[in-house]
């Protein structure tokens, strides 16, 4: 099978300072397209930026926080500004707050549905206005298969993510008379910062080493912890024309752990 290529595509990728968001770069990088990368600190996705260059492609890094519609728009008019044109979207951005659901109070649950959903959406929003008017493009929704799960001292996170599957459904159908294409991925057991920091708040409670408990934490079928580019190669088919026929779709990701 050939290899998804993206060569002439632009795409830009929220949350791609570190983990998921830096593989999803690099692997749409290694597929040929130009990436502008976004993210809180400007200093993170300088070191992300330099990853998608040396894989030969045009980087633009940008300094993005998805909860404020100015630097979504700002960032999008910077994107198509160095690349010409802005033909893909990856909301990757997203927070965890660990806590039991019995208490997680009005903040917590609030920020991470600023971020996971209500920032998600605004930078649809965004992207969906300027592909209409383009004549089309794909956005891909970075959701979790928390989302169909249901973890345990995760219930805002998880009830984020199973909105932004639901949002996907919506969008794609709305969007598709006008050549957007919407779908979304559904990671889990991925080696990133934030299955470290998961691992380190379980053995704070619980007791036991997080080095060792993270360790643990890998897809039954697969033995080894999902990969962030990985991840970010599945994203790049769903980016491609290839993926035409798969349509609101919630890809699982996750090494067979969620059959469903």
């Amino acid at each position: 099978m050939a290899a998804t290529r993206l060569d002439g595509r632009a795409v830009l990728v929220t949350g791609a300072g570190r983990g998921m968001g830096q593989g999803i770069a690099e692997a749409l990088a290694e597929a040929g397209a130009a990436v502008a990368v976004g993210d809180l600190a400007l200093a993170s996705v300088e070191e992300t930026a330099r990853r998608v260059e040396g894989r030969g492609s045009r980087a633009v890094p940008l300094a993005l926080d998805v909860t404020r519609p100015s630097d979504i728009e700002a960032a999008l008019a910077r994107a198509v500004e160095a690349l010409g044109h802005l033909d893909g979207w990856v909301n990757n951005a997203g927070v965890l707050h660990m806590g039991p659901a019995l208490e997680v109070d009005a903040r917590a649950w609030d920020a991470q549905m600023e971020v996971n959903l209500s920032g998600l959406f605004a930078c649809c929003q965004r992207a969906g206005r300027h592909m209409i008017a383009q004549g089309g493009g794909a956005i891909v929704n970075v959701a979790s298969n928390a989302g169909k799960v249901g973890y345990p001292n995760m219930a805002a996170y998880n009830a984020s993510k199973a909105a932004v599957i639901s949002l996907t459904r919506s969008l794609a159908a709305e969007w598709a008379p006008h050549g957007v294409n919407v779908n979304a991925v559904c990671p889990g057991g991925v080696d990133t910062p934030m299955l470290a920091e998961v691992a380190q708040w379980i053995a704070a409670r619980q007791g036991g080493d997080p080095g060792a408990l993270r360790a643990r934490m890998t897809p039954a079928q697969l033995g080894r912890h999902v990969q962030p580019i990985e991840v970010g190669r599945v994203v790049a088919f769903l980016l491609s024309p290839d993926a035409a026929i798969i349509r609101g779709q919630a890809i699982n990701v996750d090494g067979g752990d969620t059959p469903y």
